[in-house]
């Protein structure tokens, strides 16, 4: 997998834009839950009242408050409020948001910052908290017997007297007791607490100011809620734009990588082309690569997502929750050993299904590609059962992966739903015990959600990357393949006035890892302007032989030289360039007559490609199609005959106009008449290049003027057809096995 990470660097800005645009999604997603718990705690159960800091209070019930707090909370409490009366310069301006205020004064919050806030909220907070507890134990005398061990009985207070105007002229030893006391009740409370159960007060407060308290807890409600629909916004945002950016990154690396696949497999010589299959070469550009495309998808969207909302999540649950951060231990515990577990049964099989597909791709293209010979020996039902294996084979494998994946998911959601009633049930206690309010468990029970779902985004990614990592040290080990014919470092350039003289100089060659040379001490010359002909038994060599000419192999030793160049000390362009090459299987192109003729020189005109067409004896079927050389061409030629198609292959050959012609054993598919035809045409019109013809047919050769024959990778003959019919046994052999008495003179 690490081999291919230079194939990202292009896209290194799209990736970390993508990453900060992930950061930016997990925190609007980890702002949710906390907004949730605010418009649960704050805007339901304190009826909007957000803090313990109430923005007016009347100058009475603030008399009240200040009993209760030392000199130094006094002093502070009463420096961040103004005393607004009838005298004040803007009382009308308060009177109409307090209408209180035309019968008595009033303190108005001064603007605080947020940490003069949370300094005052338990100092007002357990103030309001005492007022209210004295209050309220005045109206019931259960509860002023109650309150008796604070050192001050209230159940004796005499009927009618105000307490609060009382408690002042009490000793400050027995007022500082009691005060003492009261807040000891409220110590083990927190600040959200603290908060909540002075909201009822505060509310109350509000409501005697003559402020619509409903209308603020309505205000409170839709303003979280817009911010929720806000970060929602943003949240969706973020996902689309880096679902886009992830897609375009991967598209953009698996196009480079395909592109860079292609042109290594088109830098192959015939030895690497061994090493791998061509069903094997197109699942690596296709599926594989494909594979990798759905990774990096995947990498960019959660891999880099997963750890920030999971950490985030982590973080926000503890600081709702210290004492249950312990069920998300447990949850997570719980799932690395399913990981695990799953990880382990499923991983041999994930590997397995690459090659898996390799055999079926094989198996489906000889069974296409040789059809008419199946038919021609019967062998449907082989074939038939031949695929069946390979595609039974596969599926099992895929359907034993996917059955672990279908397991997964139920015991995740039986996982998160044990989860989800763990905290309930926990947290029901802490919120009966006044130690945790219900906005946050419902708060923790989403953060949790989140940290389960971060490690199942994870465990996804650890279960699909052992295939992507397969397919790509697939693509990779292609790409890592040094093909065994490169071109110089410091090319030489043929003469420009040289034309195509071709001399092998004791060649011999051996096949990769082969123990002994197929072919060994070859010389001969090869003449412009003269035909020299290869012939020789089936496997002796022969196209052996002229495969090394446009270096398809590399000598294993000696030389192959044209006018007067080593091949090997040239480019392998200009080398091609020189050569019109026509195989012994005629390769055409999907397309049209013209668009294959196009293919040896884009550049050739109509007049050209007449004139190849006529040399090549392909004139009189080219012209009966109704199309001409418009008439589209089907995949591989299947649509014309193996005749027509060889013919077509020579045109090509021929509108290339080179210097040196290789015609390997291209005749065999042509009847003699045409055979005879054309190599009479080709004399007449290319008589200035140098033709190297590979055949088995003598009658084909007769008149070359010079003919090579070769047996088990040697030259036995050198000469004319009558030269060796004097003194080349294996020539003579073949001659007479083919031709009359008559047809040899």
């Amino acid at each position: 997998m690490f081999r291919l990470f230079k194939y990202l660097k292009p896209y290194v800005l799209l990736i970390l834009i993508a990453i900060g645009l992930l950061f930016a999604q997990a925190m609007a997603d980890l702002a949710l839950p906390n907004y949730m718990s605010d418009i649960v705690n704050v805007g339901i159960q304190q009826g909007g009242v957000e803090n313990a800091v109430p923005m007016a209070i009347r100058a009475t019930e603030m008399d009240k408050l200040v009993i209760f707090m030392t000199p130094d909370e006094k002093a502070t409490v009463l420096a961040d409020y103004t005393l607004v009366d009838s005298k004040s310069a803007d009382y009308a301006t308060y009177l109409k948001e307090y209408p209180v205020l035309a019968t008595e004064s009033v303190y108005v919050l001064n603007k605080i910052d947020a940490a003069e806030t949370a300094k005052l909220n338990p100092i007002t907070g357990k103030s309001f908290l005492v007022v209210s507890m004295i209050e309220a134990a005045l109206k019931d005398p259960a509860k002023a017997a109650a309150m008796s061990g604070s050192g001050f009985d209230l159940s004796k207070i005499p009927p009618g007297m105000d307490i609060f105007t009382l408690l002042p002229k009490l000793p400050a030893d027995q007022l500082a007791k009691m005060t003492s006391s009261v807040s000891e009740k409220f110590a083990a409370l927190s600040e959200s607490m603290i908060n909540q159960s002075a909201a009822a007060a505060i509310k109350a407060e509000y409501e005697a100011l003559g402020v619509n308290a409903n209308k603020l807890q309505t205000n409170y409600i839709i303003r979280i809620g817009g911010l929720m629909l806000l970060l929602t916004l943003a949240s969706v945002t973020c996902t689309i734009i880096v679902g886009f950016l992830s897609a375009r990154v991967a598209a953009g690396v698996s196009r480079d990588v395909r592109r860079a696949v292609f042109a290594k497999v088109e830098s192959f010589s015939k030895a690497e082309f061994e090493k791998f299959s061509t069903a094997s070469l197109i699942t690596r550009s296709t599926n594989d690569i494909t594979q990798i495309q759905m990774v990096i998808i995947m990498i960019i969207r959660m891999v880099f997502y997963a750890p920030i909302i999971g950490v985030g999540a982590v973080i926000h649950a503890a600081a709702k929750s210290p004492s249950m951060t312990w069920i998300i231990g447990l949850a997570v515990a719980i799932l690395l050993v399913v990981i695990v577990t799953v990880f382990t049964v499923a991983l041999p099989r994930f590997k397995k299904i690459q090659s898996l597909i390799d055999r079926l791709n094989l198996v489906t293209r000889e069974s296409l590609s040789g059809l008419m010979v199946i038919r021609a020996f019967n062998t449907q039902q082989f074939e038939a059962e031949r695929f069946d294996k390979a595609n039974i084979d596969l599926t099992q494998n895929s359907l034993f992966v996917n059955r672990i994946m279908v397991v997964l998911m139920p015991i995740m959601m039986l996982l998160m739903n044990g989860l989800s009633v763990l905290i309930i049930w926990v947290g029901a206690h802490q919120v009966a015990n006044s130690a945790l309010q219900v906005g946050d468990m419902m708060a923790f029970m989403q953060y949790a959600m989140q940290v389960v779902f971060s490690f199942l985004m994870l465990s996804m990614m650890f279960i699909i990357l052992p295939r992507a990592s397969v397919s790509a040290s697939r693509v990779a080990d292609v790409l890592a393949v040094q093909p065994s014919i490169v071109d110089p470092k410091e090319p030489k350039s043929f003469d420009t006035k040289t034309n195509g003289l071709v001399e092998f100089r004791d060649v011999a060659f051996r096949y990769p890892n082969a123990e002994e040379d197929v072919i060994c001490g070859i010389s001969f010359t090869a003449k412009p302007g003269e035909t020299t002909a290869i012939i020789g038994s089936t496997g002796s060599g022969k196209s052996t032989v002229i495969n090394l000419i446009p270096r398809f192999f590399d000598v294993t030793s000696g030389s192959i030289l044209i006018d007067g160049v080593d091949i090997r000390d040239v480019k392998q362009s200009d080398l091609r360039e020189k050569i019109g090459y026509v195989p012994q299987k005629g390769m055409l192109f999907s397309g049209t007559i013209e668009s294959n003729l196009l293919y040896a020189d884009e550049n050739a005109d109509e007049a050209t490609l007449k004139k190849a067409i006529s040399i090549a004896q392909a004139e009189e079927f080219v012209n009966a199609k109704e199309e001409g050389m418009q008439t589209e061409i089907s995949q591989g030629g299947t649509n014309v005959s193996g005749g027509q198609k060889q013919r077509l292959a020579i045109a090509r050959a021929l509108v290339k106009q080179p210097p040196i012609y290789i015609f390997d054993d291209c005749l065999s598919a042509l009847d003699f008449k045409t055979d005879s035809a054309l190599r009479r045409a080709l004399k007449k019109e290319t008589g200035k290049s140098t033709m190297i013809i590979v055949t088995q047919r003598v009658s084909t050769i007769k008149t070359a003027e010079q003919i090579i024959v070769i047996d088990e990778g040697e030259i036995v003959g050198k000469g004319t057809h009558q030269e060796l019919m004097k003194n080349c046994e294996t020539y003579r052999e073949i001659a007479t096995s083919q031709l009359s008495k008559e047809e040899l003179a």
